[in-house]
């Protein structure tokens, strides 16, 4: 990571990353795009799901993320910089996307794991692409974070903005870190990673309901059903881009300046 620079305005360069970087982290269009491929509104999806299978996403969700969590830790070392490998990641996507569409919503539950861990490992490849260090736990802890910053929860977060979620999330993050750093990756139950796990999964399982629901309809089938985990993944590649231009200009500026000028950035020539 590069030293923080307080002293600094962003440069020109800079200040176009961070535009890029608000537009695609206030872009959430994921919900239209999985809409227009089984034509029919969110509303309509989510009233053909059974009542106990919001229960039953709910704590897929968050045996996913822990597996997720855990493959994301043990797994990613390579500090090597290079380009994201955005298009492996999306093809891997509707392949499996594809086999749980062919054999229905039972199995696109089960198949949750598997797309969990292949977003995050797409994440993962963008926050090195964007110059990060994945060897580093508090990056890893980040990859998991993007999961959390395109749904939405119940924990009265204003604006549901992004740097809303993230300061929610800030100080269960900052735990996890700490205990997985002592102790490591050993136990899910211990309160700092329980306490993680639960509030990411309840904004990401919003994101999973509405995508397990559109495969609930009747004619979705194999192709459909690799189409909408294909937008699952391209959604959240675009926030993790986001997400990691921010993150590399708040490790050279400074978090507050960083936060300062997204919001200004629109207004500045």
């Amino acid at each position: 990571m590069m030293p923080e620079i307080t002293d600094l305005e962003l440069s020109a360069s800079d200040l176009r990353d961070l535009r890029v970087a608000r537009s695609k982290l206030e872009t959430r269009d994921l919900v239209a795009a999985v809409a227009d491929v089984v034509g029919k509104p969110t509303q309509a999806l989510l009233k053909r799901l059974p009542r106990r299978w919001h229960a039953m996403i709910g704590k897929a969700t968050q045996a996913a993320l822990f597996k997720g969590l855990g493959f994301v830790i043990l797994t990613l070392g390579n500090t090597r910089p290079q380009a994201s490998r955005d298009r492996l990641h999306k093809m891997l996507a509707t392949t499996s996307g594809m086999i749980g569409g062919a054999a229905g919503l039972t199995s696109s539950l089960i198949e949750l794991p598997v797309s969990t861990c292949l977003v995050l490992r797409s994440i993962a490849d963008i926050a090195r692409s964007e110059g990060h260090d994945i060897t580093r736990l508090e990056v890893k802890l980040a990859c998991l974070e993007v999961l959390a910053l395109s749904g939405h929860g119940d924990d009265d977060v204003p604006g549901e903005g992004y740097w809303a979620v993230r300061g929610v999330l800030g100080k269960s993050i900052s735990e996890a870190a700490a205990y997985i750093a002592e102790k490591g990756l050993v136990d899910e139950g211990a309160p700092p990673l329980a306490k993680l796990i639960t509030k990411i999964a309840a904004r990401f399982s919003t994101v999973v309901t509405e995508e397990l629901a559109a495969k609930a309809v009747p004619i979705v089938g194999a192709v459909a059903g690799g189409t909408i985990n294909l937008l699952f993944m391209q959604h959240f590649q675009t926030i993790a881009t986001g997400h990691f231009i921010v993150k590399r200009l708040e490790a050279k500026y400074g978090s507050e300046r960083v936060q300062r000028m997204y919001g200004e950035c629109d207004r500045i020539s």
